[in-house]
C-alpha cells in the first residue's frame, strides 16, 4: 500500500524532486498518473510563465522519450526535471539532505 502523504508546494522556491512530482500531480487532469502536454501546460499556466503552450511543447520534446504524449516513468520524469532546472531556472534538488 502506498502512503501518499500532502504537500504544498511553491514551485518558485527550492524543492526536492518528489516535490516536484506531487507538484505536478495536482494537474494530472484525468488521474492517470502520467503527464501529457496540456498537463505541463496548465502547470506552467500556474507559474505565469509567458508562452507555456510553448514550453509544455518543447519540455515534452526533451522529456518524451517514447513519443507517446505523456511522460510516465523515472527516466523521462528525470529528463523533465533537467528541463525544468536549466529552462525554466527552477531549483530542484535531488534529495531533502
Amino acid at each position: 500500500m502506498a502512503i501518499m502523504r500532502c504537500i504544498k508546494v511553491h514551485p518558485n522556491r527550492e524543492m526536492t524532486v518528489d516535490e516536484f512530482k506531487a507538484w505536478l500531480r495536482h494537474f494530472d487532469a484525468d488521474h492517470d498518473g502520467r503527464i501529457s502536454q496540456d498537463d505541463l501546460k496548465d502547470a506552467l499556466h500556474s507559474l505565469r510563465v509567458w508562452f507555456a503552450w510553448w514550453k509544455a511543447r518543447q519540455g515534452m520534446k526533451e522529456a518524451d522519450i517514447n513519443h507517446d504524449g505523456q511522460i510516465e516513468n523515472d527516466k523521462e520524469i528525470e529528463k523533465l526535471v533537467n528541463y525544468a532546472q536549466q529552462r525554466l531556472h527552477m531549483k530542484i534538488n535531488q534529495s531533502d539532505w
